[in-house]
């Protein structure tokens, strides 16, 4: 086998006069299987599932035990052949659907995406969530302050316009 990988995925590279070229293109075929819209069934887990299905993929959790001890963070491919595991690079995105998000990976761990179904987040806090129903604009009062009314009208508009409530 050749010592040589792709830079981005690792894929084994053929060698001049490599001897079962098979063996070397079926392995870069599985890892392209896994990492070419990847998507995983959790990133919760830290030990393999008991019965895994060929080709299900999941990212590793920390502390990582039994066969994926020292693969913590890495995309692990259960194959016919055993598991296979890539390391991921900044900017690797995966479809993990436990969760219902897409995670990225950045300055060495996985975090989830800040659009996610049911809001968009900001540093962790959310920041847009689904539409608030409608709110009336002001009316009656003993005092009527029509520069306030006019602030809350304009706010009101921009809301309405972001979608951010009802209209």
């Amino acid at each position: 086998m050749s010592d040589e990988i792709s830079p981005r995925l690792s894929l084994p590279l053929l060698a001049a006069g490599q001897a079962q070229k098979e063996v070397l293109v079926n392995e870069a075929l599985q890892r392209v299987d896994a990492l070419v819209q990847p998507v995983a069934l959790s990133a919760g887990l830290v030990g393999p599932p008991d019965a895994p299905v060929s080709g299900a993929c999941w990212i590793v959790a920390t502390p990582a035990t039994g066969a994926w001890t020292g693969q913590e963070r890495a995309i692990a491919q259960w194959t016919t052949g055993g598991w296979r595991f890539a390391v991921p690079q900044d900017g690797w995105r995966c479809v993990v659907l436990d969760r219902d998000v897409v995670m990225h990976f950045r300055g060495g761990e996985w975090h989830d995406d800040p659009v996610r179904p049911d809001a968009i987040y900001i540093d962790g806090v959310k920041v847009v969530g689904s539409r608030m129903p409608d709110i009336s604009g002001p009316t009656g009062g003993t005092i009527i302050d029509s520069q306030a009314r006019a602030v809350i009208e304009e706010l009101l508009a921009a809301c309405r316009e972001h979608g951010l409530i009802g209209t």
